[in-house]
C-alpha cells in the first residue's frame, strides 16, 4: 500500500486527494492553517453570501466539473444572470461597454466595435491591421504587451487587453509570459496568422448544444458559494485524512521514500506532493536541493485585497451596469475592477438588498493592500462614487487581504518550470502542484492535482 502525503489545502490539494481516492490509494494531508479550503472561503452574514477568493470557475477548462460530478456537487451548480451580462470598462471619464463579439481582446463582430466609442478610430483601423500583419517567426517567449501591440495595437492593449488580463492574473502585461498565460493565442497567430481569423473559426468549429444537457454560462459558480467545492471535497476523501494546524517544516530523503518534519516529530511516506506557493515549496526542499530552492523562490508573486459592501436596494440611487466594470492602468485610478455580486450571481444578498465587490493590489497600486481597514473602505468608496456615482452607505462590510497570492508568469516562466520540473524528475515520490507552475485557475489547479494522483498511481 503506497504511503503518500500532500502539503498543502488548496483546491489542488483536493482535487489530488479526491483522484487518489478515486484510485484506492490513500493519504494525508498536512495544512498549516486550521480550516483549510485555500482561497476557496465563503463568509455567510444574515443573507449575505460573501466569497472572499474566488466566485466563480470557468467550465470550458474541464477538470472543475470533473471534480464536482466526482463528490456530488452537480446540484449545486449556478449559471450567471445574463440577462444583466456586460463588462465596461473605465476610460476618458465615463464606462464603456465592452462591444459585443469581443473575445478577450479579439474583436469578432464588426458592427459593434463601429458603434463603440471605447476605441478611436486610428484604434480600431489597427487593431484590423491584425488580418495582415505577417506572423512572427520567432518562437522564443515574449510578454504579452509585445504580443498585443504587434497583433492589435498599443490602444487594444491600454485600454482592451490591460484590464482584462489584471482582472485575471494580477499582472501586468508589459513582462507577463504569453506562452505561459495565453498560449491559445501563440497557436492562433502560428496556424491561422491572424487572432481575428482564427476566432472566427473558433466560432464556425463551435459544436451546438446537447439536447437535454445542463445549461451552462461562461463563468459557472456554485450555489452554497465556492467554498462548498472545498468541503465537498474534503468529506469525499474523509476527514480524519486531514491533520490541519499541521505545518510541515522540512522534506528530506529517507531511503526509497520521504521523512516531513513536523512540530510534533516526524512522519515517513512513499510519495509526497507538494501543493503549497512555489516560495513555501523552496523553504521545504531548500537542504535537499539548493539549485531547486533557488528557482522557486525565484517566482514572483503579487498581492490583492477585495472590499464587499452591502447596501439597501432603495440606497442605491445609480444604474449598476452590467457584472461591473474594470479599470486600466494608464487611467491610474486606485480600484481595479468592481463586480456587482448580486446581479451576476442569485442567492447572494437578499432581495432587498445589494452586494458589491471592488478590487485593489494585484501589481496596479499593490500598496494600498496594506492600508488600515477604514482606509482602504474610504478609498473604494471614493472611487465608487467618482465612477458610478454610488453613494450609499453600505450596511455591511467584509475585507480580505491575499498577500503573495497569485504567481507572476513573467517572460521566460516555462522555461524555468521545466527546468524546475527536470529537478524535480530526480527525485523519485516527489510531485509539485498548484498555481504556481502551469496554470492559475481552478481548473488549471484541479488538473495539476489530477496529474500528481495520476503519476503517483502509475509509479
Amino acid at each position: 500500500m503506497k504511503r503518500v502525503a500532500i502539503v498543502g489545502g488548496g483546491i489542488a490539494a483536493l482535487g489530488c486527494a479526491v483522484a487518489l481516492k478515486e484510485r484506492g490509494i490513500a493519504c494525508t494531508i498536512f495544512e498549516k492553517e486550521r480550516g483549510g479550503a485555500g482561497k476557496l472561503r465563503t463568509e455567510r452574514a444574515g443573507a449575505f453570501l460573501i466569497e472572499a477568493g474566488p466566485d466563480s470557475f470557468l467550465p470550458e477548462k474541464p477538470w472543475t466539473l470533473e471534480l464536482i460530478r466526482t463528490i456530488g456537487l452537480e446540484h449545486e451548480l449556478l449559471c450567471s444572470n445574463d440577462e444583466h451580462k456586460g463588462t465596461y470598462i473605465w476610460s476618458r471619464g465615463r464606462l464603456h461597454r465592452l462591444p459585443d463579439g469581443v473575445a478577450l481582446m479579439v474583436p469578432t463582430m464588426i458592427g459593434p466595435m463601429l458603434r463603440s466609442r471605447l476605441i478611436s478610430w486610428r484604434g480600431k483601423l489597427r487593431m484590423g491591421l491584425d488580418l495582415v500583419v505577417r506572423r512572427r517567426r520567432d518562437e522564443s517567449d515574449e510578454s504579452l504587451e509585445s504580443f498585443v501591440t504587434r497583433r492589435l495595437g498599443r490602444e487594444c492593449l491600454d485600454k482592451i487587453a490591460e484590464p482584462l488580463v489584471a482582472g485575471i492574473h494580477t499582472s501586468n502585461p508589459d513582462n507577463m509570459s504569453v506562452r505561459a498565460t495565453f498560449p491559445r493565442f501563440v497557436e492562433m497567430e502560428r496556424k491561422h496568422r491572424s487572432l481575428i481569423r482564427a476566432m472566427l473559426a473558433a466560432k464556425k468549429r463551435m459544436p451546438p448544444p446537447k439536447p437535454g444537457a445542463r445549461p451552462m454560462t461562461y463563468f459557472m459558480s456554485l450555489r452554497s458559494g465556492m467554498q462548498a467545492l472545498a468541503d465537498g471535497c474534503a468529506a469525499f476523501v474523509g476527514r480524519d485524512a486531514f491533520r490541519s494546524g499541521t505545518p510541515v517544516r522540512r522534506l528530506a530523503r529517507a531511503g526509497d521514500g520521504w521523512r516531513l518534519a513536523l512540530d510534533d516529530g516526524k512522519a515517513t511516506f512513499d510519495h509526497v506532493v507538494c501543493a503549497v506557493p512555489s516560495y513555501d515549496a523552496a523553504g521545504l526542499l531548500g537542504e535537499l536541493d539548493g539549485g531547486l530552492a533557488a528557482a522557486m523562490a525565484a517566482i514572483e508573486w503579487s498581492s490583492s485585497a477585495n472590499v464587499s459592501l452591502g447596501f439597501r436596494r432603495e440606497d442605491v440611487r445609480v444604474e449598476l451596469p452590467g457584472f461591473g466594470f474594470i479599470v486600466p492602468r494608464v487611467e491610474d485610478r486606485r480600484i481595479n475592477a468592481t463586480t456587482w455580486s448580486s446581479i451576476k450571481w442569485s442567492h447572494r444578498a437578499p432581495d432587498d438588498h445589494v452586494l458589491v465587490r471592488a478590487f485593489v493590489g494585484g501589481g496596479h497600486h499593490e500598496e494600498l493592500v496594506e492600508l488600515g481597514d477604514e482606509d482602504l473602505v474610504r478609498v473604494l468608496r471614493e472611487e465608487l462614487r467618482s465612477i458610478v456615482g454610488l453613494e450609499a452607505e453600505p450596511v455591511l462590510t467584509r475585507i480580505h487581504r491575499w498577500p503573495r497570492s497569485m504567481p507572476k508568469y513573467t517572460v521566460g516562466h516555462l522555461e524555468r518550470i521545466e527546468a524546475i520540473e527536470g529537478r524535480v524528475r530526480a527525485f523519485a515520490g516527489l510531485h509539485l502542484c498548484g498555481c504556481s507552475y502551469r496554470g492559475i485557475g481552478i481548473g488549471d489547479c484541479v488538473h495539476s492535482g489530477f496529474e500528481a494522483a495520476k503519476a503517483i498511481a502509475g509509479a
